[in-house]
């Protein structure tokens, strides 16, 4: 548990610009042929989906458990809070007060990495800082020391990029907030060179979030917020997000905003390509950290993840007066399957159109790219097949209103499935290799009926083909 007092804290914003809904057809590689392919018979298989309120863990989202103490992660214990409060991700804030003029030695790097195995080993990923000093008047590390420290921590970033969510920009000041550096280090110069060092060093596919909007508009000299074009782009800008370590403690959450409805909706406009997140604070000036503040400013900055441990009073408040589930289930991304139209029938060798619509009904996106793939299970068999999507997932926008159905359509090949009768499904993997087949990182629709377990998480289509 992180407390704090934190009045040096600048800005971080959002406001809304909903995406309403996101009608998918999905279908990928084509096959290519010399001679035009015999026409299918038309005869289609449709199906509409009940959506689900069932509360369950999907990756990279939701109420988070942070961890700052020096003592080594358990395995076991993460895995439980997976298992038992659908915790999906684990706030890491290493420590480095023994090193603040020293480099790192080869038992801080070992630690660390145990520490990320720990989590690879329970099912979950890890949201990670690290920082020189836990107390507001404490100090942190020159910079030199700083940057020495981010080369050393390159080969680790690398090795372990599959199961870090986002990193934390940290280093500067108490609690790696960038603020009270005792070196100087927040000033909007050093800023920027401790985060562009950080982007450098990080796998291109590893965003980073910075304290505040301001900060991240001071390094990059733009107050224009990140669009479409730019987004998931891998330029250092399109992979800076935030966290809001005061959320909900006052009106510019304890000065985290200065123009608060303009930051706000810079926020809430760049939170549709970055990720943002944070914990609350306790409530100051006689603001009231209610069931309905928290839902419009989580709806409106687009909160992916909040940290469960603490301001425990707010979050007492939100379970008694009954929306706590409710944040449960909506924190980040929520997509269901919303309808489909598929062929009933196809050739060997042919190729097959998907018309598979999903909506959004969580306050966010996903941010990380997913394998998304179409799988067909013989049913005599049991052999499954999977065909490549080309479909992002992460442009299943979160939608407030009514949800509109976009025709978007792909053809895939079927050149690798012979004939048979196959049930067909829906995947949405972790695209690291280390990680695709495992169904604690695949991406569980929020449907009636429709999640399986079975090679390694997918959804099912209640659709069947017959290739012949």
């Amino acid at each position: 548990m992180m407390k704090k007092n934190k009045r040096g804290v600048i800005a971080t914003a959002l406001a809304a610009t909903l995406v309403a809904g996101c009608v998918i057809l999905m279908a990928c590689g084509k096959g290519s042929k010399s001679t035009p392919e015999p026409t299918p018979p038309t005869t289609e298989t449709g199906v509409t989906f009940s959506s689900s309120n069932e509360i369950f863990a999907n990756p990279e989202r939701g109420f988070t458990k942070t961890y700052t103490a020096r003592t080594a992660l358990d395995a076991t214990t993460l895995a439980n809070y997976r298992i038992n409060g659908n915790t999906t991700l684990a706030v890491r804030v290493f420590y480095l007060e023994d090193y603040k003029a020293k480099p790192l030695d080869q038992a801080k790097l070992d630690f660390i990495q145990a520490d990320l195995n720990a989590m690879r080993t329970a099912g979950i990923k890890g949201i990670i800082r690290f920082a020189y000093v836990e107390d507001m008047t404490g100090s942190d590390a020159p910079l030199s020391i700083v940057l020495q420290h981010i080369d050393q921590l390159k080969p680790l970033f690398e090795a372990n990029k599959d199961v870090i969510a986002f990193v934390q920009a940290g280093f500067i000041g108490a609690y790696g907030e960038w603020h009270t550096s005792s070196n100087g280090l927040a000033t909007t110069e050093n800023e920027k060179t401790v985060l562009l060092k950080l982007l450098s060093v990080l796998p291109q596919d590893i965003m980073v979030q910075v304290r505040t909007p301001l900060q991240k508009q001071n390094v990059f000299g733009t107050a224009v917020s990140i669009a479409a074009a730019q987004g998931y782009s891998g330029s250092d800008i399109a992979r800076v997000g935030h966290h809001n370590d005061c959320f909900l403690g006052s009106e510019d959450d304890y000065g985290t905003y200065v123009n608060i409805p303009v930051e706000k909706q810079y926020i809430s406009n760049e939170a549709l390509y970055v990720p943002v997140g944070g914990e609350t604070c306790p409530p100051i000036g006689g603001y009231s950290a209610s069931c309905d503040n928290g839902r419009t400013q989580m709806k409106l900055l687009r909160w992916t993840y909040l940290n469960l441990d603490y301001y425990q009073p707010t979050l007492s408040a939100w379970r008694t007066s009954g929306c706590f589930d409710e944040f449960v289930r909506n924190l980040g991304y929520r997509i269901s399957l919303v309808n489909a139209v598929i062929p009933a029938t196809a050739n060997v060798n042919g190729s097959l159109k998907l018309n598979i619509n999903i909506t959004n009904t969580g306050y966010a996106p996903l941010y990380n790219k997913k394998s998304t793939s179409l799988i067909l299970k013989n049913k005599t068999t049991g052999s499954y097949y999977e065909v490549p999507l080309t479909y992002d997932i992460r442009t299943c926008k979160p939608a407030t209103t009514a949800v509109a159905n976009f025709n978007i359509g792909e053809t895939v090949s079927l050149s690798s499935v012979p004939a048979g009768d196959y049930a067909l499904y829906l995947r949405a993997a972790d695209q690291a290799a280390s990680l695709k087949s495992k169904t604690e990182y695949a991406v569980r629709f929020a449907n009636t009926g429709t999640w399986v377990t079975d090679n390694g998480g997918m959804n099912d289509l209640k659709s069947s083909l017959k290739i012949q």
